[in-house]
């Protein structure tokens, strides 16, 4: 029997199933097209495929009866344009989310939890495809565990802060958009002998600032895993080094601040990059004052502050988000085949994995707790190593974040956590 025939006898003795799939949190490229492939892979199989609309509060609104099953199955995409482009697939070219999402926080009303619970009961699923970051997961996996769902988890988040995947959905897009300002921006501070400070999201992990600076030709790139708050030190140790380039005739910099960089006050700042341009402005006059010849190229130093915000989220998925995405939907398929609920699907390795939930959530859960990233940037990994051989400015010293080891929770010990990284992050 050849491969396609052994295909075809697999799939017709597979029993139907009925699959429910939702997108939470911030949206990101490559979310549709994970649906696309779940769908795909799904309709080869004949199982039954129920799009959720706006994550969790789509179950709501079937327990309120205002959205029946029938509305909420998925269809292989394509059939139903007109005309000539009868066929045509935009979902993996598309970005944000079909489904719709939701960012809020978790319900604390007990009714609106039971009307969760209720309205995934009434679809009578099989299991549930849940496409988050680890934001959404924490979530998703109380309602789980609470509802004896069959749960399989997607990562996607422009953070990549995701512990325990080298890649999550939607990353690669966003370093592209970032790296594709950068270049832009070069052009102006150039022409107008500017120091331009560019403002990218991250929360608190560095790996979208740090991979797109490198990629863009940053002078100065600045992340919470090395430089956790501005300080008087930082802001003099940059000013120096904007001063050496303009020795060198380079009278413009380029500089990258990770939104999760905290102001003076150790205090989250929306508009850190205003706040940084100002800093440098002022303390380049100041130094161009002092009777020091090295600090006179600082006092015609022109700042500006531009804030990239949720450009960041948009544009058509790169291929490699697209190919992700597509080995993560048919990996979770594949796992409610085979069974093994309760998982999160990686990326490692350069292969497709899973990872239990059972021993991922409980250092989710003490990270948010400690409000500490659970995947930072490495600070002594190739990425940081490749930045500071390129003679790029990350900061006057190293600074070691707090994460911990998932040994810290196995095993029932209840000690403290052993401090390490607890997966190797770029």
């Amino acid at each position: 029997m050849n491969s396609f025939l052994l295909f075809l006898d697999q799939k017709f003795m597979t029993s139907k199933k009925r699959i429910g799939i939702l997108t939470s949190g911030g949206d990101c490229p490559g979310l549709n097209a994970i649906i696309r492939a779940v769908v795909k892979f799904s309709t080869l199989k004949e199982w039954e495929v129920f799009g959720i609309h706006r994550g969790t509060d789509g179950f709501i609104e079937i327990a309120q009866g205002k959205v029946q099953a029938e509305d909420l199955k998925l269809q292989d995409h394509g059939y139903d344009v007109p005309g000539v482009l009868q066929g045509l697939d935009v979902l993996q070219f598309m970005s944000g989310s079909v489904l719709g999402s939701l960012s809020h926080g978790n319900p604390e009303d007990d009714q609106v939890t039971q009307d969760i619970l209720e309205g995934y009961q009434r679809l009578g699923l099989d299991a549930l495809i849940a496409i988050g970051g680890d934001g959404s997961l924490d979530i998703i996996y109380d309602l789980a565990k609470k509802g004896n769902w069959n749960l399989v988890v997607i990562p996607k988040t422009i953070d990549n802060d995701v512990a325990f995947t080298e890649r999550s959905v939607g990353f690669d897009t966003a370093r592209n958009t970032v790296t594709q300002a950068l270049y832009d921006l070069t052009f102006t501070a150039a022409s107008h002998e500017r120091i331009i400070v560019v403002q990218v999201m991250g929360r608190d992990a560095g790996h979208l600032a740090l991979h797109a600076g490198i990629a863009g030709g940053a002078d100065c790139i600045l992340i919470p895993e090395l430089t956790p708050q501005l300080n008087e030190n930082l802001i003099e140790g940059m000013c120096n080094y904007i001063a050496k380039l303009r020795q060198d005739g380079r009278r413009f910099a380029l500089i990258v601040v990770s939104e999760g960089v905290r102001n003076l006050d150790n205090q989250k700042d929306p508009y850190i990059a205003e706040t940084l341009a100002h800093l440098l402005k002022d303390n380049s006059h100041r130094l161009c004052n002092i009777d020091n010849g090295r600090y006179n190229v600082l006092c015609q130093v022109d700042t500006r502050a531009t804030v990239l915000g949720h450009l960041q989220r948009c544009g058509v998925p790169s291929s490699f988000d697209r190919i992700l995405a597509t080995v993560f939907g048919i990996k979770a398929v594949r796992l409610i085949e085979e069974k093994r609920f309760n998982r999160l699907v990686i990326w490692e390795n350069g292969a497709v994995e899973s990872k239990s939930l059972e021993q991922i959530m409980p250092l989710i859960k003490w990270c948010h707790q400690e409000n500490s990233c659970p995947a930072p940037v490495d600070p002594e990994g190739f990425m940081v190593m490749t930045a500071l051989s390129l003679g790029i400015y990350l900061g006057e010293s190293h600074y070691h974040p707090k994460t911990v080891s998932i040994d810290s929770f196995t095993n029932n010990n209840n000690s403290a956590p052993i401090m390490q990284n607890p997966v190797s992050q770029s």
